[in-house]
């Protein structure tokens, strides 16, 4: 159930876009994080950043939805506000700034939550130990449509998402191996896992020595094994069947080979 964020003591107000002196754009930026000693901090560092201006403030979820709506060109968010994650309603929170970008300052250092955030339309990710400049660079690439992703902090996350999403996407051959095979073979290989000989599959399934020989060639085929053996180290190590506990007399031995 999608969340709404309306109780909160916030009354909107429409900024006009600016320019500065020299003619260009005057970045209006919203900041959320659950310090306010954090947003002091930073309000006094944009205060003398040319082209800069913080136009609201937020501590929590509620908040920061009732603040976008006032579409701030750039949303700086923490991924943590106090009780609260970020990555929960950051969808929300883009979608109720109507196109402003989303910039996350934090001091968690977890790759997997900044690709997260990416994924979830977040446009870059500043550690909160980078200096002022770099943030203030952050921001104006942000601002201009760019990302603004640390290599060395996000490679292995990438890397990973990627090898994730081709291993999804790449066909398992031993599945497709393992469909072709009928419920009769699936019989087969489980009643041969339990230590039975051809004669007494076939008594158990009703059917001939000569047909249970038939099923077991047609097996050692589609499933690219030379014998028994084999088939029963592949069976195990693909769940078609299961070790079970066996008297000594029916547990196979070097004969199966045969």
């Amino acid at each position: 159930m999608k969340k709404t964020y309306e109780n909160v003591d916030f009354e909107p107000v429409t900024f006009e876009p600016v320019t500065t002196e020299s003619g260009t754009p005057n970045i209006r930026i919203l900041l959320v994080d659950a310090h306010t000693l954090f947003l002091a901090g930073l309000c006094c560092l944009m205060r003398d950043e040319p082209g800069l201006t913080v136009v609201g403030q937020a501590v929590n979820a509620a908040e920061a939805i009732a603040c976008a709506r006032t579409r701030p060109d750039v949303i700086i968010i923490d991924l943590v506000l106090g009780s609260e994650n970020s990555l929960d309603f950051l969808s929300d929170l883009i979608e109720a700034g109507e196109g402003a970008r989303v910039l996350v300052v934090t001091g968690v250092s977890d790759p997997q939550c900044h690709l997260r955030a990416v994924q979830l339309g977040a446009m870059g990710v500043v550690l909160k130990t980078e200096s002022p400049g770099c943030l203030f660079k952050a921001i104006r690439k942000v601002h201009s449509g760019e990302m603004w992703l640390n290599r060395s902090m996000m490679a292995s996350a990438m890397a990973e998402a990627f090898r994730a999403t081709a291993a999804a996407k790449r066909p398992d051959p031993e599945s497709a191996k393992i469909a072709n095979l009928s419920s009769r073979e699936r019989q087969v290989i489980v009643m041969l896992s339990q230590g039975l000989k051809n004669k007494e599959i076939a008594n158990r399934l009703f059917i001939s020595e000569k047909t249970v020989g038939h099923h077991l060639s047609s097996i050692f085929s589609k499933l690219d094994v030379k014998d028994r053996l084999e088939l029963l180290v592949y069976a195990y190590r693909h769940n078609l069947a299961k070790i079970t506990p066996a008297p000594a007399a029916n547990l196979p031995d070097q004969r199966l080979a045969s």
